[in-house]
């Protein structure tokens, strides 16, 4: 213990410079804990375990804010924002490739990139640090502070999630979804539920470094942090082989991964390349026994998949009723036309998907509901414009929202989900109200982001919202990763970040609903309530 209390001295009596310097580092360390550096979500190789070094290294700063002024709150504050900061800045460094993906839009976006980069992780830092704020003013002394910091940082992440549109990317909770067994208690308490767990467990550690009046048996906390990690992958292990994966009867998915570059796919001077390539691909053999699209029961083209409106193109409906030839259906996503707007006479679109018969007709149509800020639209729209600001993707006035989620029911299998980019990362918030379908569909385009951490980052989040659901995923994305995953996590098969290929998949088959499908944040909002009103009790008595 006394080794701890060594450790810890010099980073409790740490000030200035030297606090946020070392709260900052600890927040970008903490970021190896997360995807890439955990890229195959199937590995039982892992580094999160540095975050029994970072998360400690957090609390023992936060232990040395009492000096300061309103109690210490301030410079709890202040160091949260570090962490926060150094946390984002490590893992969201790959935004700033969406500014440089076109040349013809450097000159445009790239004086842009540097403000992107850095402000979106000092925005999201402030989260952090109204956490650290919160824990210290319900601070104490011994085990119940490690339990308070746990509490007070996973209301804040639940926050970030939920204001402002939310922006739930790389939840702390993301850090033990890998190996798959401790993803699997997701289904239990799902992400926000794992960030509660996390933080305490990884928190424990810095017990160690108490003196014997505030803590009487220290090493109890991190001996059970451990007897939980090895409940959680108990519970994992025996989830895992208890539900095997069972499929769909008569049911065969075909996706197509075109990998087709940014600057190439959204250029109108393309359309013919585009096209054929895309249906080529899409008839391509996999193998001796295979026959191509005409083996398939379902056809699926990624997001936003032509340089033009495809209503509006006769030639390309054609083209593909052609392709289809009276065999499978057509799922792609599309941008679909709107109306113009009345005073601006700006041409309003959706991002949608597209169910298509084999006949070339459209028979249901899906409009994202939850869109990008800055990427698919701009806050305070046409005032921006005025001053020469665009969304990255250029259009004028931006995309439209959907009125609300819905399922498709595309002939000859169940009924699905569609959920459109980034829509997946949401918590709790994919599934409409009082409708359960047979699987979740992810149209993305990861081609903005290039071969970096940002697309497997996508993955892993929309990964383990099949295991939250209880539902088998279907991802098809433009340069990956494409995917079918089943209900607990399994991926049945895959096509690597930036390939080209087809994938022949069975569809598998959901499972029961889930007790976080069932019954959301409640139980952590109440165990969240009580540990916090604890903590406050604990503070008065002292």
């Amino acid at each position: 213990m006394k080794t701890f209390t060594r450790l810890a001295q010099p980073i409790v009596l740490a000030w200035g410079f030297r606090r946020a310097l070392i709260a900052f580092l600890a927040g970008a360390a903490s970021a190896l804990a997360i995807t890439p550096v955990n890229a195959d979500p199937s590995s039982f190789i892992t580094v999160w375990p540095v975050m029994f070094v970072t998360v400690p290294v957090a609390v023992w700063l936060l232990d040395g804010a009492a000096a300061g002024r309103w109690g210490g709150i301030v410079a709890a504050a202040v160091t949260g924002w570090w962490f926060g900061f150094g946390y984002f800045l490590a893992g969201l460094y790959w935004i700033g490739h969406a500014f440089l993906v076109d040349a013809k839009d450097v000159a445009l976006f790239g004086p842009l990139m540097p403000i992107a980069v850095v402000g979106l992780p000092a925005y999201l830092a402030l989260y952090t640090a109204f956490g650290c704020a919160l824990a210290r003013l319900f601070w104490t002394r011994g085990l119940l502070r490690v339990l308070t910091f746990a509490a007070a940082l996973t209301l804040a992440e639940w926050l970030r999630g939920h204001l402002l549109t939310g922006f739930p990317w790389n939840a702390l909770g993301y850090s033990l979804t890998t190996p798959l067994v401790l993803a699997q208690c997701t289904a239990l308490f799902g992400v926000w539920g794992l960030t509660f767990i996390a933080l305490a467990v990884f928190a424990s550690p810095a017990v160690l470094a108490d003196e014997r009046a505030d803590t009487r048996w220290p090493w109890l906390a991190p001996a059970a942090a451990a007897v939980v990690l090895v409940a959680i992958a108990i519970y994992g292990t025996v989830r895992l082989a208890t539900t095997p994966t069972a499929y769909v009867d008569g049911v065969k998915l075909r996706i197509m991964q075109p990998n087709v570059p940014q600057d190439e796919k959204f250029s109108y001077a393309n359309k013919t390349q585009v096209m054929q390539h895309y249906l080529a691909l899409s008839d391509r053999a996999t193998g001796p026994s295979s026959s191509g699209v005409a083996s398939a029961t379902l056809l699926i083209w990624p997001e936003s998949a032509f340089p033009f409106f495809l209503t509006r193109e006769p030639d390309a409906l054609a083209q593909i009723a052609a392709l289809l030839h009276g065999g499978p259906v057509l799922i792609t996503g599309a941008a679909r036309a709107g109306d113009l707007a009345p005073v601006t006479r700006d041409l309003h679109a959706y991002n949608s998907v597209y169910v298509i018969d084999n006949g070339g007709n459209i028979l249901s149509v899906y409009d994202k509901v939850h869109l990008v800020p800055f990427g698919e639209y701009l806050p305070f729209q046409h005032l921006l414009e005025r001053i020469g600001l665009r969304q990255l993707t250029r259009l004028q006035g931006g995309f439209l929202a959907g009125d609300r989620r819905r399922l498709l029911a595309p002939p000859g299998v169940p009924k699905m989900l569609p959920l459109i980019c980034y829509e997946i990362i949401f918590p709790h918030a994919v599934l409409p109200a009082g409708e359960r379908p047979g699987w979740m569909l992810n149209l993305t385009n990861d081609a903005w982001f290039g071969e970096s951490a940002g697309p497997y980052q996508h993955f892993q989040q929309a990964r383990v919202r099949a295991i939250e659901e209880g539902l088998p995923l279907v991802r098809a994305a433009n340069t990956g990763i494409s995917a079918v995953v089943d209900p607990v996590g399994r991926i049945i098969h895959s096509l690597a970040l930036g390939s080209e290929g087809v994938l022949d998949s069975a569809l598998p088959q959901p499972i029961a609903q889930t007790v976080y499908s069932r019954w959301g944040d409640l139980p952590l909002a109440v165990l969240i309530a009580g540990i916090l009103l604890m903590a406050a009790v604990r503070r008065m008595q002292r």
